[in-house]
């Protein structure tokens, strides 16, 4: 063999090399993304659990209400997490460039039932009681609402018929009691009603936001009430907590206030402190949401103070 041809072997073999060594490295970040939980870790822990995702190590974990540091760790990887009956929903971001990420559909037993490519970063998700559907908001461009340009996509999907609606956009919207079109309507934050057809949801248009109702069988949706954003329905399906906007200082644009849906009177929490999260209802009395690393607790009727359920966490789950 001449040395020349020596030399394209070898370039030749550095190649395959590279190659076998990148793709080892692709796989290798994917199942890093994708690994599954303990098995030992489920959704049939009892009344009065409280499920995070613990900020350490990106997993699901499990602990008591009372009990803010013991927690055991080990359910999938997540950036987000929201449970209800049998379904939990993880919402994870894949590495790379552009944003990807799969909504992961997961049984009690927090094993994989489906997935969903998406593009975007997690943002909320949620599971109506019955465990039957489930909805999720990605950032399509910008990562916070506080930015002044930001874009979500929000889906719906029904586990029950398997359909799924990839972008609310397409729900007909009544603002105003005349039918609205416009290109820069934005749907975010679904909360379900016992029902599984009633939902809420935040619709920002014309650079106002409003809390709407929304009608499955009818794909129909209403503004009811202006400057609401990112609603959560009560159990009992009579209130609706949500983050108000108070101030155009962007650091602390919110608070959390809640509606009552007979009267449309609103009231505000005792936490003061800004929060950016779609709250979570532990009863029909008491409110959890995630600030600055930690989930918190607060009474839902504007009494008493905001006290600290769980340390290095986010996504509050508490399954009734």
């Amino acid at each position: 063999m001449t040395t020349r041809a020596r030399l394209w072997v070898l370039v030749l073999a550095v190649l395959l090399l590279g190659g076998g060594a990148t793709a080892y490295t692709l796989r290798a970040a994917e199942r890093t993304v994708t690994s599954g939980g303990d098995p030992g870790l489920t959704l049939d822990g009892g009344p009065g659990r409280l499920y995070v995702r613990d900020t350490a190590s990106g997993r699901v974990g499990r602990q008591d209400l009372g009990s803010p540091d013991a927690r055991t760790v080990g359910g999938p990887l997540c950036d987000r997490f929201h449970a209800a009956g049998p379904t939990a929903l993880c919402l994870q971001r894949r590495p790379g460039v552009p944003a990807r990420s799969y909504a992961i559909v997961l049984d009690r037993r927090l094993r994989e039932l489906r997935r969903v490519a998406l593009p975007g970063i997690p943002d909320r998700a949620r599971v109506s009681g019955s465990g039957r559907m489930l909805s999720w908001t990605m950032f399509a461009t910008g990562d916070s609402y506080a930015a002044s340009a930001f874009s979500t996509r929000t889906s719906i999907l029904d586990l029950r018929t398997g359909y799924l609606v990839k972008n609310m956009e397409q729900i007909p919207l009544t603002l105003h009691g005349r039918r609205h079109h416009a290109p820069d309507v934005n749907y975010w934050g679904v909360t379900f009603a016992r029902d599984d057809n009633r939902f809420y949801a935040t619709v920002a248009t014309k650079g106002r936001t409003y809390l709407v109702e929304g009608d499955m069988k009818r794909w129909s949706a209403k503004a009811l009430r202006e400057n609401v954003e990112c609603p959560s329905l009560s159990p009992d399906n009579t209130r609706i907590a949500f983050k108000k906007k108070v101030s155009d200082d962007p650091k602390a644009p919110w608070r959390l206030y809640v509606l009552d849906l007979r009267t449309l009177r609103e009231h505000p929490v005792a936490e003061g402190r800004s929060v950016d999260d779609q709250v979570l209802w532990t009863d029909d009395a008491t409110l959890a949401y995630a600030h600055g690393g930690a989930v918190w607790s607060v009474p839902a009727d504007g009494t008493g103070e905001a006290r600290l359920l769980a340390s290095r966490a986010t996504s509050p789950t508490v399954l009734r």
